[in-house]
């Protein structure tokens, strides 16, 4: 392969000779918006993306071996050469892009350090800003101006193999992020507003989460009635509560209590959040007409024990749920509902007949996420919080990580006989009343009780 000396001339001004240096790359040619360089492996699609963003062209790789490409450098750049590019005597523009690259890595880092489960970059006419999540809760991070966030965006859809020019419709994709020697899984969402557009990240760290029945926030009773209708052979479980109330860390912790040689078990997720060893989990595409649905009647040839379907949203996927449980599998499924009770209630306002409810349905499992206390706060008088609480660890909220608390309701021969006769939501709370049923309040309660959460966290979380 020969190279032009006038063509490179103009390329190696778009990269800096401590950049070509590092990454082991020469630009040899640019045209109509398209920069060629050499590099020991094409496929080095992390070195690629980030010189696209950084000199803003299409990157176009040949592939070369590395004394070739060292020989290219040296005699094209020549005293420019620097041993590495941390001695940061680069060009302004390089290092600007730089910077940003550096920027968006230190600030996920921060955030699964801090624990953080989404990750808020929005912008707004006289500036924008990055919120962390944690606990549940917002928290500004840092603000910054629109020029510098531009950047920060972009850089984050190229991380994301997003389209960068596309700002109009809203995106979504993954990222794959190394963290202290570990892959961290990262959904992405882009949302076009009237002042730009805004990103959301949602951090899957599958290190910090506990998939154990054990340690989920049963307390004894309501462990004893979990697993037991866990391990039925058929019927139909399900776990309801807005979203991000830990139910799929609920439904996957149940799993793998299950999880034996002897069954098959199947799921259907949209998203897969979590990867199982030994569960076949499948993921609805939207694209192709695979839905909980059709994924669902896949899964009656496929000879199951146990099915799990990420979430119940129309009639068609209730009653196939609903008839799987009916004919030898056990089947778990969530729902968003305010409790327990008002699950029986929107299957029944789906369409779904009451006495398939009622003959299906063995246990729901209504749960909420409340924030715990943090060790420095142990002095809480009454329950409520030290007004001198707060430390480094718990970012001085007084607060650090977050509990559930549950509402288990067990169908029973005499409140399916009531959900078969389609009776109100209140005759039927009437009767879960007298069979020692705990709410999602009182069970709220006994966290307090314990020292483990405020009063006013579960008078947040919960209704009466």
């Amino acid at each position: 392969m020969e190279f032009k000396s006038e063509q490179y001339s103009v390329a190696c001004n778009l990269v800096s000779a401590d950049l070509a240096v590092e990454k082991n790359i020469f630009p040899f040619k640019l045209e109509d918006n398209q920069l060629n360089i050499a590099i020991t492996n094409k496929n080095d699609f992390n070195t690629i993306k980030d010189l696209e963003f950084i000199t803003g062209l299409k990157v176009v790789p040949t592939e070369l071996s590395l004394p070739k490409i060292r020989d290219m450098i040296s005699l094209a750049y020549g005293d420019k050469q620097r041993t590495s590019i941390s001695d940061k005597k680069v060009n302004n523009n390089v290092l600007s892009e730089c910077s940003n690259i550096e920027f968006v890595n230190n600030i996920i880092s921060d955030a699964i350090k801090c624990e953080a489960s989404d990750i808020h970059f929005e912008v707004y006419k006289t500036g924008a800003r990055i919120r962390f999540r944690i606990d549940g809760f917002l928290q500004e991070i840092s603000v910054l101006p629109n020029s510098k966030f531009i950047p920060i965006l972009s850089r984050l859809k190229i991380m994301a193999n997003l389209d960068i020019a596309e700002k109009r419709r809203p995106q979504d994709g993954r990222i794959n992020f190394e963290y202290l020697g570990e892959q961290i899984d990262i959904r992405i969402s882009s949302l076009p507003t009237s002042a730009g557009e805004k990103i959301v990240l949602r951090i899957l760290d599958t290190s910090k989460v506990h998939l154990d029945i054990n340690k989920i926030g049963l307390n004894d009773s309501q462990l004893k009635i979990f697993r037991k209708n866990i391990s039925l052979p058929y019927g139909m479980v399900l776990v309801t509560g807005p979203t991000g109330s830990g139910k799929t860390t609920t439904l996957y912790s149940a799993l793998r209590e299950i999880h034996s040689i002897e069954k098959n078990i199947l799921t259907i997720e949209d998203p897969i959040e979590f990867n199982i060893e030994g569960i076949n989990q499948s993921a609805v595409k939207h694209d192709i007409g695979y839905d909980f649905a059709s994924a669902l009647k896949s899964f009656l040839r496929q000879d199951p024990n146990v099915i799990m379907v990420g979430e119940i949203r129309d009639r068609e996927t209730a009653e196939i749920a609903i008839r799987a449980s009916l004919t030898g599998h056990l089947v778990f499924s969530t729902l968003h509902t305010n409790d327990s009770l008002s699950a029986i209630t929107r299957l029944v306002d789906m369409g779904v007949d009451p006495y398939l409810v009622s003959s299906s349905l063995r246990m729901i499992v209504a749960q909420r996420l409340v924030r715990k206390i943090c060790k420095c706060n142990k002095k809480h008088i009454g329950n409520k919080l030290n007004e001198e609480s707060g430390c480094t660890i718990c970012n001085n909220t007084g607060f650090k990580g977050r509990t559930a608390i549950f509402e288990i309701l067990e169908v029973n021969d005499d409140l399916a006989y009531l959900i078969s006769r389609n009776e109100s939501n209140s005759s039927l709370r009437d009767a879960v009343r007298k069979n020692d049923f705990i709410s999602l309040r009182d069970s709220g309660m006994e966290k307090v009780e314990e020292g483990h959460t405020t009063i006013e966290e579960v008078l947040r979380e919960t209704m009466l």
